[in-house]
């Protein structure tokens, strides 16, 4: 057991599949298989270096789901779980509003762009070929191997390192391990998941000093937070390049999940604070 969710592969067959690509032979891997669930991708990168990154997200996000999925269709798959991601509906929210299912795609990175692409391509393909799709859009996961800015987070309670954001007043949705693992079960058995978009979240809310404070209390090691003027922070993120992640802590990204609740009748089995409680001993265990 690792952050309260059995990460353990007994009773697993492991296929070692080559890089995902236009290109990529997975009928080893699909024999005998009737769902599949598809979390492999290029991720976000903070320093990126390709030229055209567009192309590079292109190449795995896009390129290689569709080829998985024609893979799969052609070997007898009957569903494809898909995890898509929360930027395919945008960068962040705003007032009131919460993303939701039926709101107009609007992409800002590459990274978010290839996974609307990919989306896009399934349905084509499900079409063409009856493959049933069914697509999840998450926002931030985090548990057991959390890395990015929720990794730093940690890192910087741990070390009681004080940090400017006691004024923050943002909230933002996330989605713990357990939640998300449960969600795509539910995802690739229930008959009226078929052919859906799904956002899904812990169904509660935090702003950035809550959550630290949170995650805090769960490390024993108070979140020291002083308050600090927005614009400073952003000029902060100007003079060290780091503006994308000081943005983030500062958004508010907002997720409506009544879809899924309604329509597959799926509750999220840990609460926000399980989840943050499951992270912060993983954190300690793995860095004392």
């Amino acid at each position: 057991m690792r952050g309260g969710v059995d990460t353990s592969l007994r009773g697993c067959e492991i296929v070692r599949i080559p890089d995902i690509s236009a290109d990529t032979d997975w009928a080893n891997a699909l024999s005998g298989v009737a769902t599949v669930i598809h979390l492999a991708a290029r991720v976000h990168v903070m320093h990126e270096k390709a030229p055209n990154a567009l192309a590079e997200f292109r190449k795995v996000n896009v390129a290689g789901t569709e080829r998985l999925a024609r893979s799969a269709a052609a070997n007898g798959v009957r569903r494809l779980v898909y995890v898509s991601s929360i930027k395919v509906n945008g960068e962040s929210t705003h007032g009131d509003h919460r993303f939701a299912e039926s709101d107009v795609p609007l992409p800002q990175d590459p990274y978010g762009i290839s996974k609307y692409e990919a989306e896009l391509a399934l349905h084509r393909i499900a079409d063409e070929t009856g493959l049933e799709v069914v697509i999840l859009r998450p926002p931030l996961i985090y548990g057991a191997g959390v890395k990015g800015n929720f990794a730093h987070m940690l890192k910087i309670l741990a070390k009681r390192i004080p940090l400017p954001l006691a004024s923050v007043r943002n909230q933002r949705s996330l989605v713990y391990v357990g939640n998300m693992v449960d969600a795509l079960i539910a995802c690739a058995a229930h008959p009226a998941a078929a052919g859906q978009t799904y956002l899904v979240s812990d169904g509660e809310d935090v702003s950035t000093p809550d959550l630290l404070r949170r995650l805090g209390v769960a490390m024993e090691c108070s979140a020291k937070l002083f308050p600090c003027p927005s614009s400073w922070l952003r000029l902060a993120g100007l003079i060290t390049g780091k503006s994308e992640q000081i943005g983030r802590l500062q958004e508010s990204l907002r997720i409506d999940s009544v879809k899924i609740r309604r329509q597959l009748n799926w509750n999220p089995p840990y609460s926000l604070q399980q989840g943050l409680q499951a992270t912060a001993e993983w954190y300690r265990n793995t860095h004392s």
